[in-house]
């Protein structure tokens, strides 16, 4: 019988990655991919337990997991990703297996069984170290972007995550193989690099840290993009904001989680900054790259979240005016120290401060973007949609444009902006 899979990935760009060097192990041992998860006979759900909403995700799968067993009794559900104890417990008898994604290298041995995998095997040591399973060359999804990590796991221990507990502390990646696989893209004309990490400035091999890895990195001959995701703001240095001004290849777009713009509510996430701290922090980075694009992350709701420390959120966003903004509500996540907190904030309160919120990120975004107006952009044009191509400026701002070439997918090109919208640009093609 022919071996053939379908991954289901939920989650961040991490994840994404994973399912990556999944992909890849799988045809090293005789799978084939298929486009409709029918006519496969092993499904791998990649999961994300960051949210509750991503681990309902694959809950709500389980009942479709269960009709495609019916119809194919040697079908094997295979689950793996960032998978709590809690979670674990409860699906152990929904899989064949449950593997850890640090086991990776050994997926074929656990494959072949005929029975299910212990959770506990799977989950244990196997004698390898954490960063193996990254020496394996990644099927990549696109021949122009690709995401490379660079460092796997966490040791910041805020009081809402689940991370450090389903990656693992901090292990960074050498530096050698770092470079060795972007050298590898950029002879086969990649035009974007995504450095990933749970908190990539913490990065650290040897004598080489996350501003001169970048420094490196820029340095690689060929022409492309680097981008990074995500970055902490303790960790968040003068040498790193420097490497990033004068970077040539290294583009002008920083992710910088606040989480809450109260600190109160910082104190009990167990951020280890200030308002203060961050605004400033703010302040340099625009003071040094003026042309920057901004994001942040924000839970609303978060517990004992009262309407006056929400109302700071709101002020700051209105004092850093944010290009963009992922809002989240809060869930709490068994095993962290928050989900021992009451969840006092009612889902109806949260909705109605994230929508909030969001009007304010609206006006925020629609007044940054109205600056590129009657500017000449770089994009990398990425798909096509309703007779529109949409891709990213250099800057990270999505923009769609006219005419559409699908042979300049993946290209870099020059687009005069006409028109902003809160989340994005429109243009024309130069």
């Amino acid at each position: 019988m022919m071996k053939k899979y379908y991954i289901i990935t939920y989650g961040c760009q991490m994840n994404f990655s994973d399912s990556e060097r999944i992909a890849a192990t799988l045809e090293k041992i005789g799978y084939s991919p298929v486009s409709k998860i029918e006519k496969a006979n092993l499904i791998v759900v990649n999961m994300c337990s960051v949210r509750q909403s991503a681990v309902d995700r694959v809950y709500g799968n389980i009942k479709n997991f269960a009709r495609l067993k019916r119809k194919n009794p040697k079908l094997k559900l295979v689950l793996t990703g960032c998978v709590t104890k809690y979670d674990l417990k409860k699906f152990k008898e929904k899989f064949n297996h449950i593997l850890s994604i640090k086991s990776l290298p050994y997926w074929k041995n656990f494959l072949k069984s005929r029975g299910q995998t212990s959770p506990k095997l799977a989950r244990s040591d196997l004698g390898i170290s954490s960063c193996d399973y990254l020496k394996i060359k990644p099927k990549y999804t696109t021949k122009f972007s690709a995401y490379v990590p660079i460092i796997i796991g966490c040791n910041n221990f805020c009081s809402y995550c689940v991370v450090p507990y389903t990656r693992g502390p901090e292990i960074s990646r050498s530096a050698n193989d770092i470079l060795k696989e972007i050298k590898d893209l950029a002879k086969k004309g990649y035009k974007e690099v995504w450095l990933l990490g749970e908190n990539v400035n913490s990065y650290k091999s040897q004598d080489v840290n996350f501003s001169k890895l970048l420094k490196m990195i820029d340095n690689i001959s060929g022409n492309f993009w680097i981008r990074f995701t995500s970055s902490h703001p303790k960790d968040f240095s003068d040498e790193l904001i420097e490497a990033i001004a004068k970077g040539k290849k290294i583009t002008k777009y920083i992710n910088l989680p606040i989480q809450s713009g109260d600190n109160g509510i910082l104190k009990k996430m167990n951020r280890p900054y200030t308002v203060r701290d961050y605004k400033n922090l703010v302040k340099k980075i625009r003071a040094k790259i003026p042309n920057v694009t901004l994001s942040t992350d924000v839970i609303v709701g978060f517990p004992k979240e009262t309407k006056k420390q929400f109302q700071n959120t709101v002020k700051l966003f209105k004092e850093i005016k944010p290009d963009m903004a992922y809002i989240s509500q809060y869930s709490p996540r068994p095993g962290t120290v928050a989900y021992k907190m009451k969840d006092s904030v009612s889902h109806q309160e949260k909705e109605k401060r994230y929508k909030f919120l969001n009007e304010v990120l609206k006006k925020t975004a629609l007044e940054n973007n109205k600056k590129y107006i009657g500017k000449i952009v770089e994009v990398l044009p990425e798909y096509e949609r309703k007779g529109w191509l949409i891709g990213k400026t250099r800057e990270y701002k999505t923009i769609k444009f006219k005419p559409v070439d699908k042979k300049l997918i993946g290209r870099f090109v020059k687009v005069k902006v006409t028109d902003a919208i809160p989340w994005g640009l429109r243009g024309k093609l130069v």
